[in-house]
């Protein structure tokens, strides 16, 4: 079932992990992908993966924290592809990991614009686009860090945290443009974020696993695909009245 025949979706940090299963999950349901990035190695694989399938792909390259970037691209994708109907905002990094008071600033503000201030402008020039669609799907990639506390990694929790808030507000701002706005907020999932993030911590992926597994009821940590199909049906006409909510896919951690 193509659920996304004909639409346009923008990915940013497409190249790899979460971005490149979304990318290539609504490219099988049917959606032309614009793989934005500053990885152009990674995004021009993704690319071209997808192209290879018989799908319409593109990689545009975008440091997401700058506006002249992400403006270019954006407009750049939807003059390619026609229009824009799908923003999934992505990109993302977990930051140093240490207690607020060891932080220097520029560790906090590097964390907040790449998982914040990027999301914030990504938003404000997919706009425009989704308005002359007539509507569309703006999906921001948040994480159980933006509900809960874990005890770590403060930048990424207050990050996130915003990411959540931001859009059921802009849920409610753009709602009369028919443009629904939601969050995804998976738990853990052994990206190459995860990895870092274990490697900090001086775990090997075996001792993290054995940490981590069983915090999640349903066993094991995730899969990319996991957090991707909730994602195409966020971006589906199936989630039409969806707006302003928060898909948690985490299995279970957060029932606790």
């Amino acid at each position: 079932m193509a659920r996304l025949s004909g639409k346009v979706a923008i990915v940013t940090g497409g190249a790899n992990g979460l971005g490149e299963a979304i990318s290539t999950r609504m490219a099988e349901e049917g959606a032309m992908i614009a793989v934005l990035d500053r990885d152009e190695d990674g995004g021009k694989r993704v690319a071209g993966k997808l192209s290879d399938s018989g799908a319409k792909a593109a990689f545009f390259a975008c440091d997401v924290t700058r506006e002249d970037d992400v403006s270019s691209a954006i407009s750049a994708a939807a003059e390619q592809f026609g229009s824009v109907d799908i923003l999934v905002n992505n990109a993302g990094i977990e930051g140093v990991n240490k207690p607020t008071h060891e932080l220097a600033l520029e560790e906090w503000e590097l964390v907040m614009s790449v998982n914040t201030t990027a999301v914030f402008l990504c938003t404000k020039h997919a706009i425009p686009h989704l308005k002359q669609a007539g509507g569309g799907s703006i999906i921001n990639i948040s994480s159980i860090y933006g509900i809960l506390g874990g005890g770590d990694v403060p930048p990424y929790h207050a990050s996130k945290g915003a990411v959540r808030v931001m859009s059921k507000n802009d849920a409610l701002t753009y709602a009369a443009d028919k443009i629904r706005v939601n969050s995804i907020h998976p738990g853990f999932i052994f990206t190459s974020m995860v990895h870092r993030y274990a490697t900090e911590a001086g775990l090997s992926e075996e001792d993290a696993r054995s940490i981590l597994d069983p915090a999640h009821p349903l066993g094991g940590t995730g899969e990319p695909d996991d957090i991707a199909w909730g994602a195409v049906y966020l971006a589906s006409d199936q989630a039409k009245w969806v707006t302003g909510s928060e898909l948690v896919i985490d299995g279970g951690y957060t029932a606790r």
